[in-house]
C-alpha cells in the first residue's frame, strides 16, 4: 500500500500563492507516477497535473498551465504543487494521488487539503 498525506491548504488572496506537499510512505514503485487533482462543492473531481517520479516529466491542465509547478524532493520522498498567480476559481479540496507508472491509473489517494482563494 502506499500512504499518501497532504498539507500546506489555507486561505489567501487572489494573486497569492501556496505550495502544497505531498508526503509518500509505504511501497513505492521505481516509476511511478504522481498526480494533483481537485473539486470544487458540487463539481467533479478535476485533473491538475501529473509528474513522473524518476524522469521529472510535467503534465498540466490547461486551466493552471503556467501558475502551478509540480516538483519533488526525492531525499523526503515528497511531491509538492507550487501554485502561484492563484483565482478564486481555484478554490477546492486538493488531493494528491500516485500511480505505479506514466500511463496508469490513480490508486492511491490522499485524504485532500483545503485550498480557498478570496477575491
Amino acid at each position: 500500500q502506499v500512504q499518501l498525506v497532504e498539507s500546506g491548504g489555507g486561505l489567501v488572496q487572489a494573486g497569492g500563492s501556496l505550495r502544497l506537499s505531498c508526503s509518500i510512505s509505504g511501497r513505492t514503485f521505481s516509476s511511478y507516477a504522481m498526480g494533483w487533482f481537485r473539486q470544487a462543492p458540487g463539481q467533479e473531481r478535476e485533473f491538475v497535473g501529473r509528474f513522473s517520479w524518476n524522469n521529472g516529466i510535467t503534465y498540466y491542465a490547461a486551466a493552471v498551465k503556467g501558475r502551478f509547478t509540480i516538483s519533488r524532493n526525492y531525499f523526503k520522498n515528497t511531491v509538492y504543487l507550487q501554485m502561484n498567480g492563484l483565482k478564486p476559481e481555484d478554490t477546492a479540496v486538493y488531493y494528491c494521488a500516485a500511480a505505479s507508472s506514466w500511463s496508469s491509473t490513480f490508486d492511491y489517494w490522499g485524504q485532500g487539503t483545503q485550498v480557498t482563494v478570496s477575491s
